[in-house]
């Protein structure tokens, strides 16, 4: 259980009498719990969590970077193709070379766009599944409309939480019609790796 401080909002991983980001007075764990517990606030079970080996693809789907890295992909390697088979032609080459370069090119860099997005929705796997719990605040809810998934515009979550005198933010995005416990200024519960805070996500996963 992590201890919230009521006068900065820095979270403590183990209980001390006063906070060492501001020195106000902490309380004590079984307050934090009562308090908690009025929130009504979902606290995960403790790790490793039972997270569907899916869960890496599902986030896939709804990532803009994802689907630009997708279609760039298609493109370069459509291009690489066809600039095969003009090279092929020795009449066409000098102009199957440039789009063969072009293609080669864009197939590469589609490609290090997915590999780069799969790494982070396998992070975003082990955070829900490893990660430590403590409390958050929802910062913003947006609609994504530069992205249409199956007739939907994904929902860009952003929220914030503090650990040991440093504050992190993150965001998270989901084709799923966000609750009212998601507005802006609502707590929240966080999970973040503790030997790396900068990967975190919220519980449960919207």
């Amino acid at each position: 259980m992590t201890i919230t401080c009521p006068w900065c909002g820095t979270n403590h991983l183990e209980f001390q009498s006063n906070c060492k980001n501001c020195g106000g007075p902490l309380p004590a764990p079984a307050m934090v719990a009562a308090a908690d517990a009025r929130r009504k606030l979902a606290m995960p079970p403790s790790p490793p969590r039972e997270i569907s080996s899916s869960f890496a693809w599902r986030w896939l789907l709804t990532d803009g970077w994802t689907i630009g890295g997708l279609v760039v992909t298609m493109v370069g390697g459509g291009l690489s193709i066809t600039g095969v088979g003009l090279i092929a032609g020795l009449i066409t080459a000098f102009v199957g070379i440039p789009m063969l370069i072009f293609g080669l090119a864009a197939l590469a860099g589609g490609l290090a766009v997915l590999v780069w997005r799969y790494e982070l929705a396998q992070k975003a796997w082990n955070v829900l599944r490893h990660g430590q719990a403590t409390r958050g605040e929802i910062t913003a809810l947006d609609q994504n409309y530069s992205v249409r998934i199956n007739g939907r515009n994904p929902w860009i979550i952003g929220y914030k939480f503090s650990l040991d005198g440093n504050e992190y933010e993150g965001r998270v995005t989901t084709l799923n019609n966000p609750s009212i416990d998601l507005s802006p200024g609502s707590p929240a519960v966080v999970l973040y790796l503790p030997d790396a805070p900068q990967y975190n996500g919220l519980y449960p996963h919207p």
